[in-house]
């Protein structure tokens, strides 16, 4: 989720300060090059002043025309060598009054001669179009000389634009910089606002995993939060408690049938034994009555055994896979060999976090089944391998295998493939041992083992436990 929001937050804040930003980098532009031209028109002034008397000396003036023209000669070509902008005095049949460089001429074309142009018409040229970093242009201004109310001369200025397109530049520098500044701002706020809105989801969901895997005392503290998501983790709690309950009150029947159970059942077979010995030696009837009658208390001992598994706490402690795997390879040799299966084990030492006496039990469960339905002079093989997350014990037999609907039904309660029900068992032996298993973070799965027979794989964890989950506030 936060994958998701985290970029719609930054997409809306780049769009927001790309708004704010554009508008005044145009503006930052437009300023510059209107300064420009506020110069440049201060300048066509002064040089129409200087050369509106050129012809005629004004009345108490000393000065000849010769050296009025003198003067804004060297005025323009002084104007040109320090600022490298290009002046001249036209008259209106376009010959130069004065001009620097000394080669420049009205042009026939072009912006310098509309600005002139324009300018015959007694006001000055209109403002320049703008210029923009990228573009390599100038800036052209025009300003009559008017002498009795007439136009006798224009002034013309002709200004490259590089020195104000580095300034504007210079400005959206500063700009892009303010800007990035913002969005880094922005993305650390966005972290902070979607961390602090997820982290409620995110305590839900770890406490969700943890309840997953068997850790039903895990809970969420109502507390800190949007209101929605305080609500829900109350809400949460109160379904907890209730499927806590509900699993207890299952598990307590379950437990407390089995027991009472029990007692009438180890009553009955003792009165079917009591019976036996007034019938006929080898009645076929009371064989059965018999032998239904201990499947039936060996159900009864497998149910209480499933209820304490799945209620008694592990006793997690670090434990050495490969010794504990070779010591049941070996303590089931003798009765592999007796049916003429060989049990091979390989078995390095390696250590992992698990509860050796469920270890144990779910490892004899699973070589009991492999020896039992392996035939005889084939392998039951027995692998220890560990790698950074969890240490494995693979059992793997030679028997006759499950189908594709079946492997997906092995390890369900009471279940047993129809090819087996002639076989010793209740269907219990695996769920019993994979709920000893998954209350300290152990698991069983099954698989096909090429050419015939089945893979059943053993994990226990090698990191530490967690502590015990108490409420996690949100």
């Amino acid at each position: 989720m936060r994958a998701r929001l985290l970029p719609l937050l930054i997409v809306l804040m780049a769009a927001v300060l790309l708004a704010f930003g554009v508008p005044l980098a145009v503006s930052v532009a437009r300023a510059e090059q209107q300064e420009t031209v506020v110069d440049r028109i201060d300048d066509t002034a002064r040089f129409a002043a200087l050369a509106q008397f050129v012809g005629d000396a004004p009345s108490g003036s000393r000065t000849t025309p010769t050296e009025r023209l003198a003067t804004l000669q060297s005025e323009l070509i002084s104007y040109y060598e320090v600022y490298d902008i290009r002046a001249a005095v036209f008259y209106t049949n376009h010959i130069p009054m004065a001009n620097a460089p000394t080669t420049w001429f009205l042009p026939q074309q072009g912006e310098a001669r509309d600005a002139f142009d324009e300018a015959l018409l007694s006001r000055r040229s209109h403002d320049p179009e703008q210029v923009w970093p990228w573009e390599d242009g100038r800036l052209v201004v025009a300003s009559p000389v008017i002498r009795d109310g007439d136009v006798v001369a224009v002034v013309v200025t002709d200004s490259p634009t590089g020195p104000m397109r580095s300034r504007t530049l210079d400005g959206w520098l500063v700009i892009a910089a303010g800007e990035i500044a913002a969005m880094l701002l922005a993305v650390g706020a966005a972290l902070r606002l979607t961390g602090w809105v997820l982290r409620p989801v995110r305590v839900l969901d770890a406490t969700t995993h943890q309840i997953a895997t068997g850790r039903l005392k895990s809970r969420v503290a109502p507390s800190g939060g949007p209101p929605e998501l305080r609500r829900l983790a109350r809400s949460f709690n109160e379904m907890v408690d209730n499927v806590e309950d509900v699993l207890e009150q299952q598990r307590a029947f379950v437990a407390d049938a089995s027991h009472q159970l029990r007692n009438p059942l180890a009553a009955l077979l003792l009165r079917i034994e009591l019976l036996a010995f007034e019938l006929p030696e080898g009645n076929a009837e009371i064989a059965s009555v018999q032998t239904e009658g201990k499947r039936l208390a060996h159900v009864l001992d497998d149910l209480l055994d499933l209820a304490l598994a799945e209620h008694t706490e592990p006793d997690l402690k670090v434990t050495d896979i490969g010794a504990l795997a070779a010591e049941r390879v070996a303590a089931w040799s003798p009765t592999a060999a007796a049916k003429g299966v060989v049990l091979a084990g390989d078995c390095p030492p390696t250590t992992a976090w698990a509860d050796p006496v469920a270890l144990s039990s779910a490892l004899d469960a699973v070589i009991d089944n492999a020896v039992k339905f392996t035939p005889e002079g084939e392998i039951v093989q027995v692998t220890v391998a560990s790698d950074g997350v969890s240490s494995t014990v693979v059992v793997a037999d030679r028997g006759p295998g499950l189908t594709d609907e079946e492997l997906s039904r092995v390890g369900d309660r009471f279940w047993r493939s129809g090819r087996h029900q002639n076989i010793k068992g209740s269907g219990l032996g695996l769920s019993i041992c994979r709920a000893l298993l998954a209350a300290g973070g152990g698991t069983m799965a099954y698989e096909h083992h090429r050419p015939h027979g089945l893979k059943v794989t053993v994990s226990v964890p090698r990191s530490a436990p967690p502590d015990s989950p108490g409420p996690v506030r949100v």
